[in-house]
């Protein structure tokens, strides 16, 4: 008898066992869907008795059946234990951050491109020890961190990770957490493609579209472009004649505010800007939506002027015509033309939007999530938009993590148009993560929302990242104990 019994639970052993590693493998695959696997962990607690009965405790056996699976079973016990940081050379610089709790789950988030990874790491000292879970009450005791523009990217970027942390330990998308979602994919909008060549523009635009299946472009128009056009523009010479927006020292055209360049443009560089408007849009067609930007820094009545010069070819934008904090030249710009005009890249927090929209001194709004606040605040400042009449475009250039972020706020707010995808040639960016459900990133033209996966819906291709780390720094998620201790009393009131 004792001979047959051992048997039997020899049999049982290897059967058991087996349904374990088929189980595990099951519940580890990212095409298995999520109540799959709430059903195999379920058999699996329920089978453990008869093992701890008949060979080991119950302890053993509970820590044998879920050792290699990560699970939070008590989000209220959750702690944040870590805060690590990579940085990807995709756009610039642009650190994704790691946020690790006791229970062996994680939260990824980023700091805007561009942006310091210190802006993040500053925080970590106020996170430890904290329940990630309690998205909110840590936003607010970190928010006075951060400010307009890159600024901004430490708190986004924690704010972003801890989304994902509290989505997968109540086993939700984060866009269920942000009070439900009105759209299952998310319409994005492109860069057009460049050349000189007309029929290879025409080529590379029917691809952009009907190939990639992108439904909104967005095109620079720039006086950067009547560089080598004479009396085209007036003051140029002053500045060195090249107009870079983007690099240059203090004093350069690049770092000077656009009422302050007394550059202007003549009625030949109006008709020459107006000119690669025409010749693009009549390759586009009218039915794609064509927003435009980057015109470079002159007042608001060059502005205006300009506007009032493309006005015709129904454009979906006219983009950051003036800085944003310019409330009242908005107003008068906006006022002066059919064009919808658009800002808001570089705002942190609702507050920073509140005069724009209560003075309709724009017609869209233009949040970049990395530096608005992050995904709650972001809906925050869609509501409060849609509420005065005004909708929202979402500004976006930096890694899938931050774009998985703007895809669950873009579901979640009703007066979302559409999100930019500043990567779409980069043939790598994709493959930086891999979803959780097994669906596309993008597709043609849309990302679609994880109607299940929790949180944000991916994971990093750890070894894909790796590639393309920033070569001045190419630290993998390596400890940060320097940034453990808090050494202020950071209170803002007495």
């Amino acid at each position: 008898m004792k001979s047959i019994l051992t048997d039997i639970i020899a049999s049982n052993k290897k059967v058991e066992q087996a349904e374990k590693v088929a189980a595990a493998a099951e519940i580890s695959n990212p095409t298995t869907k999520d109540s799959r696997r709430n059903f195999l962990r379920k058999t699996a607690v329920g089978g453990i008795a008869l093992g701890g009965f008949m060979s080991m405790s119950t302890e053993d056996t509970i820590a044998q059946a879920t050792s290699k699976v990560n699970r939070a079973s008590k989000p209220s016990e959750l702690k944040i234990t870590d805060l690590r940081y990579c940085i990807v050379q995709n756009v610039g610089r642009t650190p994704i951050i790691r946020i690790d709790t006791n229970q062996g789950i994680y939260g990824l988030g980023e700091v805007r491109d561009g942006a310091d990874e210190r802006y993040a790491l500053f925080l970590k000292s106020h996170l430890l020890g904290q329940n990630p879970c309690n998205v909110e009450q840590l936003f607010k005791s970190i928010k006075q961190f951060g400010y307009h523009g890159r600024q901004a990217g430490g708190v986004c970027g924690v704010e972003m990770a801890l989304w994902d942390l509290c989505g997968k330990a109540y086993n939700v998308p984060c866009w269920q957490l942000l009070g439900g979602r009105y759209r299952d994919k998310v319409r994005l909008y492109a860069d057009t493609p460049e050349s000189n060549d007309i029929n290879e523009f025409k080529e590379k635009i029917k691809f952009r579209t009907q190939d990639q299946g992108y439904t909104w472009l967005k095109m620079d128009v720039s006086i950067g472009m009547l560089r080598n056009s004479e009396n085209s523009v007036v003051n140029n010479k002053v500045w060195g004649g090249g107009f870079s927006q983007w690099a240059g020292d203090y004093h350069s055209y690049a770092n000077t505010k656009h009422p302050f360049t007394a550059i202007q443009i003549t009625p030949k560089g109006l008709d020459e800007m107006a000119r690669v408007v025409e010749d693009v849009r009549s390759v586009v067609g009218y039915e794609i939506p064509l927003s435009t930007d980057h015109y470079g820094h002159f007042d608001l009545n060059n502005g205006i002027r300009l506007g009032k010069a493309l006005d015709k070819y129904r454009l979906a934008w006219l983009e950051d015509m003036v800085p944003w904090e310019y409330t009242d030249q908005w107003k008068t710009i906006s006022d002066a033309l059919e064009t919808p005009t658009l800002t808001g890249e570089d705002i942190y927090l609702k507050e920073g939007f509140k005069a724009l929209i209560e003075k309709r001194a724009v017609d869209i709004v233009h949040p970049d999530l990395a530096s608005s606040g992050g995904l709650l605040e972001t809906k925050r400042i869609g509501d409060y938009a849609e509420d005065n009449g005004i909708a929202m475009a979402m500004h976006f250039a930096g890694t899938p993590v931050s774009f998985m972020a703007n895809v669950h706020c873009a579901a979640a707010t009703q007066n979302f148009l559409a999100l930019e995808h500043h990567s779409v040639d980069v043939p790598w960016w994709e493959s930086l993560v891999k979803t959780t459900d097994g669906r596309k990133l993008i597709d043609k033209g849309y990302a679609p929302v994880p109607l299940e996966a929790p949180g944000l819906g991916i994971e990093l291709n750890e070894e894909e990242v790796k590639k393309h780390l920033n070569p001045k720094d190419k630290s993998f998620f390596a400890p940060t104990p320097d940034w453990n201790d808090k050494r202020s009393h950071d209170r803002l009131w007495s």
